[in-house]
């Protein structure tokens, strides 16, 4: 059996996740408890609207359960972000700001990856 390495995974990654913008919003227990339905129809609602290019997805566990509903952020030239205790008008600057703009909402992120 092949061991694997950091690039062979890279390429698997690469192959999964088109070089495309999205938005993931956490739908574990913990997520739709705190809110997390409501923010995702907004966020697909809002997204629509404004014909941004972008696809909105549920996901599992994102790790952070005392910070839900969490959202996780892909935009070309920012790193990858997750937001806590999202609520609809954070959901709205986090369209606004981060994809529209291409600006941090810096105090409501709960963790980034430098790599993207």
């Amino acid at each position: 059996m092949k061991k694997w390495n950091k690039s062979d995974l890279e390429k698997i990654r690469a192959s999964q996740e088109p070089d495309r913008d999205w938005i993931r919003v956490g739908m574990s227990t913990c997520g739709i408890a705190a809110g997390a339905e409501a923010v995702f129809e907004y966020l697909r609602e809002e997204v629509a609207r404004r014909g941004l290019p972008i696809e909105v997805k549920k996901c599992g566990c994102l790790g952070m359960c005392y910070a839900e509903p969490l959202v996780e952020v892909r935009a070309a030239g920012l790193p990858r972000v997750i937001y806590g205790q999202v609520n609809r008008e954070l959901a709205r600057l986090i369209v606004e700001s981060h994809l529209v703009e291409k600006k941090l909402v810096s105090d409501h992120i709960y963790s980034f990856n430098r790599e993207e």
